[in-house]
């Protein structure tokens, strides 16, 4: 069992930047590649952007490229996601979720995870 603790979210204008954290108890963190999705009202969850477990590779969504950075700290047990540029349609939930999947190709969907966070809302106005 793993547990996940998002924190960082808020309410914040376009253009500004937030950080989320997300910490992770109950497994070795290591073992575990980690990905941030996010949930807007009356859509699916997509998936934001993934680390792995293994050589940390990364990967973002077309959305988010060249804004958001996900990171991990091994030590700390935590993943973080580093949101710059914020827009209006960033707003959603964010989730942070763990896998136990290697490679980049098998964290797109988020059935490929097997622990979920309970979320953080971040609000970007206009």
């Amino acid at each position: 069992q793993v547990q996940l603790v998002e924190s960082g979210g808020g309410l914040v204008q376009a253009g500004d930047s937030l950080r989320l954290s997300c910490a992770a108890s109950g497994r070795t963190f290591s073992d575990y590649s980690m990905g941030w999705f996010r949930q807007a009202p009356g859509k699916e969850r997509e998936l934001v952007a993934a680390i792995t477990r293994s050589n940390g590779s990364t990967y973002y969504s077309d959305s988010v490229k060249g804004r958001f950075t996900i990171s991990r700290d091994n030590a700390k047990n935590t993943v973080y996601l580093q949101m710059n540029s914020l827009k209006p349609e960033d707003t959603a939930v964010y989730y942070c979720a763990s896998s136990l999947r290697r490679l980049v190709v098998d964290l797109l969907r988020p059935l490929r995870y097997d622990y979920w966070g309970q979320g953080t809302q971040v609000t970007v106005s206009s």
